[in-house]
């Protein structure tokens, strides 16, 4: 069920923006982030890791580029409102996800720059005949630091966001 922008929120100006497709700072708020934040950019200000950048709509992003982000939480400390909170840290959604069809290694190319820079060791290649290498996600493994797709230099690896675990209902 897609979520409309409420009566409130269109007369200001303030249009809700968050369909799960971007990822935000650790420790964002899912549903009302757009509506918590008010663009001072601290996060991105204090982050030791410049994994957080402002987007073109003001608010920030998670875009690791040099370095993987290392969950310190610095940028939720650092926000003056609730739309990033420390508690929410540990709770990150995002993980890496593997498109092994783009990977050069899947395509006669010796690359495993994603391997060599995993810290978690996520990420392994299996040998194929023909001296092609798969790669292989340990999901369980992965923290959603965001350094492999960074690096890949074929786009074979994105960060997509995980489903929340739904509830069921006992009888």
């Amino acid at each position: 069920m897609q979520q409309m922008t409420s009566r409130r929120a269109f007369l200001s100006a303030r249009f809700r923006q968050e369909d799960g497709l971007i990822a935000r700072p650790p420790g964002a708020i899912v549903q009302s982030f757009a509506d918590l934040c008010t663009k001072c950019g601290d996060c991105a200000e204090v982050c030791p890791e410049d994994v957080i950048v402002i987007g073109t709509d003001g608010f920030p992003q998670f875009q690791p580029v040099d370095d993987p982000c290392t969950f310190c939480g610095d940028c939720a400390r650092a926000c003056p409102t609730d739309a990033l909170n420390i508690d929410r840290v540990t709770e990150w959604p995002w993980r890496a996800a593997l498109k092994p069809e783009s990977c050069l290694s899947m395509n006669g190319v010796s690359c495993r720059i994603c391997q060599d820079n995993c810290e978690r060791d996520a990420i392994r290649f299996t040998l194929l005949t023909g001296g092609r290498l798969e790669p292989g996600l340990d999901a369980s493994l992965c923290n959603g630091c965001g350094l492999c797709p960074s690096l890949c230099p074929a786009d074979a690896i994105a960060l997509e966001r995980q489903p929340e675990p739904e509830m069921e209902a006992l009888q």
